[in-house]
Formats: C-alpha cells, structure tokens, sequence
C-alpha cells in the first residue's frame, strides 16, 4: 500500500472537523498534559526561553526608535531602564538583544519539538496499544480507515497544535499584550487612530479566511472525487479495455476534473479579491497612522523615534490579531482531535479472563465443550445466530462443521477464539471455563488457517515466524517443509528475504495458504481451526496443501469448516449446523444413510446424486 503524502495528509488535516470549545472539550484536551509530564521540565524551558525570547521582540521598537532619535538629535537618546546611550551603544544593544532573542527562539523551538514529538510517540503507542486490546465487538463496528485516521491524521492535528500551535499562541499573545502597553506608552491620540483601523482588517481577514477555507475544501473535495476515478480505473483497467470504455473513463475523468477548475478558479478569485482588499486596507491603514503620527511630529507632540516605534508595535499588534483567527480554528480542530482520539483510550479492554496466571501446564491437552451455547452478534442483537449449541471434541479429534452460509458456523470458532464470549451456556476447555483462562495464553494454545489468507508486507520468513516470533531460520525451514512450502520459496532468487508485497499479492493462492500452514505448524497449537483452507484452489495446489494439512492436524483437536464435503470423509465427526443449531451429527457413512438428513441433502447437491456409505 503506497504511503500518503505530505500533501494527502496537509489535505486530510484541512477536512478535519471542529469541536467547539467546551468545558468537556477543553478537559479532554487538558487530559493530554499527561502525557508531556514525564517531560515537564523541558517544557518549562520551553516556555521560559518562549517568553524571554518574545519579551526580546518587543525591545526592537523600542531600541529601533532610540536609533532614530539618537542619529537626528545627533547626540544621546533616553533609553528606559538603560538611560541616555549614545548611537553606537544603541545599536551594539540591538545587536546583542536579537543575539538573545535568536538563541531564545532556538531553545525554545528545540524544547518544544522534543517535548512534542516525545509525548506524542507515547500517545501513539498508548493508542495502538490500547486498539489491539480491545473487543472484536469494537472492531465490528468501526471502519478501518476511520480507526487508522485516529492514529495517522487525528494525531498528526495534535502534533501541530503542540509543536506550533501553542508556542505561537503564547509568542502573539506577549506581543498583542505588550504591544498594546508600549503603544499606548508612546502616545495615546496615536493609539486610538491604529485602533480605529483595526477592526476592519480583523473583519476582512475573519470574513475572507472562513470563504476561503471553504472553497479550498471544496477543491480539495473536487480533486479527491478526480483521483478516485483515476484509482478506480487503474485498478480495474483490464475490465477498462475488455469493454473498450477508454473514452467513457476520459470523459469521466474530464467531467471531475471540470469541476475541479471550476473549484479552484473560484478559490482563486477570491483569494485575489481578499489580498487587494487586504493590501489596500493595511497600507490604508499605514497611511493614515503615519500622516496623523507626522502631523504630531510636525507640531512638537511627538519624536521621530518615537513614531518609528509606534509604527513597528503597531505591526506587531496586528500581526498577533490576524494570526488569532487561524490560532482559534486551529484549536477547535485540536479540540476535536483529542476528543476522538481519547475516545478509543476510553474504550473498554477484552476480557483478559478470570485467572492472569498461566496455567500450571505448559499446554492443552484440546478438550472442548459447548454446553446450551447460545450467542447473538452485539451489532445485531435482534438476531439470535446461536441457539443452545451442544458439542464435544475429545482431544486430538477432527471435526468438521458443516451447513449452509449463516448458519452459525464461523461464529462457533469465533467463540472458540474468544472473539466474543457466549451470551448463556458456557465454553469448556479441558474441562474448564474459558473465560477462566488468561486470554493471550489461551490464544496461543490455538490456530486458525483462514480461507483468505492476509499475508503482511514484508518477508516471507517473517510471515512464517509470526506463529512464533523470534524463532530460528531452522524452525521455520522444518515447517514450510511440513508445509510443503519450502521447495517453492526455495526456488525465489531472495529465498526466505522475498517479499510478499501487500496483503501477499506477489504469491498465488496455493502459495499464501502454505504459508499460513507453515505459520500454524510454526506455532504448534494445540487446537486448530480451518476455515475452508482448500476452496479456491486449483488441483495440484490443493493436494498439496491438503498433505500440509494433514501434518498439521496429526495430534490436535481440529474444527474444519467446510463447504466441499469431498474434503471431509476422514474427520471423526461432522457437525451439521443449519439456523444456528446442530441438527445432526456422526460419520459421513453415518450421515449419508440418514434418508431425510441435511448432509445427505448436501451431498447430493455437491455430487450429483444421492451418496453412498462407504464400505
């Protein structure tokens, strides 16, 4: 799967939606210091280096200012709190105080961003962390890309309110204060022309940023729609040009991309209005503080340093006021961001089972029991899938679970798993409730071959050590030669280091479910579980994966779920499950006699003709 951009991200934090800024938000968000407390005294430098360094800003005015009034006095010029300095001493001050602010803004910079990254990679793996911990219930009614989003984008917004956000918020807010102070210091009548002005260049910037945020939300809407046609007729060009539709997609294509133009022209024309407005207004604004400042001037009421000054902290104090709208939604987004992220640490973890000590032996001997199961899905609680379910594998038994799609026959294993737990009836292990069981120990006491084997990107050999992380090359030899794998992986250039590609695309079919066999053999479980592991397969692939199945069951209890009954004619005992209840069970001979039974139905479905018990 291709990594996102920096664009694709810039993008997915633009479509992030806001939350407003309550009590409750604004808690959750205070929640997150929690995480920057094992680094607080970084972060107090942080903070302390911020203000000095901004506290530093603020004397450039005043510094420039005495400049000016020192080279047209020709003579001295009052500094506060240093007194008369000379034009030199000015200016070697200056100097010095943005040696300061630049070192300030460093440490401040450098403190922020290892605080923020450092916290954040806690919280990423706290959040990971507590998605792998939680319930198949969970799972089962969430999207993937939305809890990946929590991870990725939602994250991602809570960086950039930590890294930049903040520190902005706190540098505009010493500057907007202190500014508003030394201007007023410097001349009131002055002060209360800027501040005349002002409001309609908040206005302007409030108006025209809400306008553009939206037009460029809907280019990038626009875009998104083209580059999924795009998406989509790359991934199915060979159904594209078997139905000869190139022109159909071009015009397709065309009509969105239209659209995208049109978006953006719009976005554009706005965006050109707002910066002549904005340009005409701020340099309006300029003019007329500077022709009432030199009319001051021109009548003794005021210095030229004095206006310099007045001028730079009046730039400063707008500045700080029109980065506050960006700062607000940047916050909401945070707000938002947080609230969703502390959704999923919110969430209640599985049930890790009644005991947190492993069992006293090292494995099961694979006796199971469903005793009056019963079971209805939490996402459709109107449906009972389950009903009063009784079966007992003794160990080292085979059986297979047979019946129509929705019958109930992968939520039995899903039971098994502990994927969920029974709603009445109980589970039995060995004789012993499952729920009594460490979970994680449990698991690792069983194995599932899927029908659709998911294989991960990278190598064949890690996919075969995932059974049993950190074994040696030689153990996952000796199973993808249980297996029947060895030869073919043998035969790739890379051997063992080839790499699968996403989800195992480079590999055939035969090929991932060998690889998934291997895997189990690796792990050597005591239950195993095999949900259609040989449908979809060709001939020769499925004799052999049926010779790595058969090493794979020797001495484990084995469910086999099963639509090709031809596959099952040697297990010990087939369950026939129909409506979410076992309606039969025995022997294929014993269920082939039965003339009204299900799996004699079945069979003559699958063969052609009524089936005949073996002699």
């Amino acid at each position: 799967m291709p990594r996102p951009s920096e664009s694709d991200t810039d993008n997915a934090l633009e479509r992030l939606p806001k939350a407003a800024l309550n009590r409750d938000g604004l808690r959750e968000t205070w929640a997150l210091a929690t995480y920057m407390r094992p680094y607080r005294s970084r972060f107090f430098v942080g903070m302390g280096s911020l203000f000095a360094s901004a506290t530093l800003g603020l004397l450039f005015p005043l510094l420039a200012g005495a400049l000016i009034d020192a080279a047209m006095n020709n003579s001295q010029a009052a500094v506060p709190v240093l007194g008369p300095l000379t034009l030199n001493q000015i200016a070697l001050t200056l100097a010095v105080s943005i040696l300061f602010q630049a070192a300030g803004s460093f440490s401040s910079a450098l403190a922020f961003n290892r605080v923020g990254q450092s916290a954040l990679a806690d919280l990423r793996s706290a959040t990971y962390a507590r998605m792998l911990s939680l319930p198949m219930t969970f799972f089962g009614q969430r999207r993937v890309g939305e809890l990946a989003s929590r991870v990725s984008t939602d994250i991602a917004q809570i960086e950039g309110a930590l890294i930049d956000s903040l520190p902005q918020l706190c540098r505009q807010a010493v500057f907007l204060s202190g500014g508003l102070v030394l201007i007023a210091a410097t001349s009131l009548p002055l002060t209360a022309v800027m501040l005349g002005t002002l409001p309609l260049l908040i206005a302007a910037a409030v108006f025209f940023g809400r306008r553009l945020r939206a037009f460029s939300r809907e280019t990038q809407d626009r875009l998104a729609d083209s580059q999924t046609i795009v998406e989509e007729t790359l991934q199915a060009i060979a159904s594209v040009k078997s139905f000869a539709n190139e022109a159909f997609e071009l015009r397709r294509y065309d009509s969105a991309n239209h659209a995208t133009l049109a978006a953006a022209l719009k976005a554009a024309r706005w965006r050109a209005v707002f910066v002549a407005f904005f340009i005409a207004a701020l340099f309006g604004g300029i003019l007329i503080v500077l022709w009432y400042g030199a009319r001051l001037l021109q009548m003794g009421a005021l210095t030229g340093g004095e206006l310099t000054r007045f001028v730079l902290y009046t730039t400063f104090v707008g500045g700080a006021m029109a980065q506050s709208a960006e700062l607000f939604s940047q916050i909401q987004k945070t707000v938002g961001a947080t609230q969703r992220v502390r959704e999923i640490l919110h969430e209640k973890v599985e049930d890790e089972g009644a005991s947190t000590e492993a069992p006293t032996a090292t494995r099961l001997r694979g006796e199971v029991a469903f005793e009056h199961v019963s079971f209805r899905y939490p996402s459709r609680p109107d449906i009972t899938v389950l009903h009063e379910i009784d079966l007992v594998a003794r160990p080292g038994e085979r059986i297979a679970l047979v019946g129509p799609s929705g019958a109930g026959k992968s939520t039995l294993t899903a039971l098994l798993l502990r994927f969920y737990d029974p709603e009445a009836g109980t589970l039995r292990i060995d004789g012993r409730d499952a729920r009594d069981y460490p979970l994680a120990w449990l698991r690792n006491q069983m194995a599932l071959v899927p029908q659709d084997v998911v294989l991960f990107g990278g190598s064949i050999l890690e996919n075969i050590s995932y059974g049993r992380p950190g074994a040696d090359l030689a153990a996952v030899e000796g199973a993808a030669q249980q297996a029947n794998a060895h030869d073919f992986i043998a035969a790739f250039p890379e051997g063992y280091e080839t790499l699968v590609g996403d989800r195992g695309i480079k590999l055939s079919g035969g090929q991932r479910q060998r690889i998934a066999i291997a895997r189990a053999l690796l792990k050597n479980p005591a239950i195993l579980i095999l949900d259609e592991a040989t449908s979809s397969l060709d001939s020769e692939s499925e004799r052999l994966v049926q010779e790595a199945l058969d090493h794979l069951m020797q001495g484990r209890t084995t469910f086999v779920i099963a639509h090709r009954l031809a596959t099952i004619r040697d297990v010990n005992r087939i369950a026939v499950i129909d409506g979410g209840k076992v309606v039969e069970t025995g022997t294929h001979d014993e269920l082939s006699a039965r003339p009204d039974g299900l799996y004699r139905h079945l069979s003559a479905l699958q063969f052609g003709a009524t089936p005949t018990p073996q002699s």
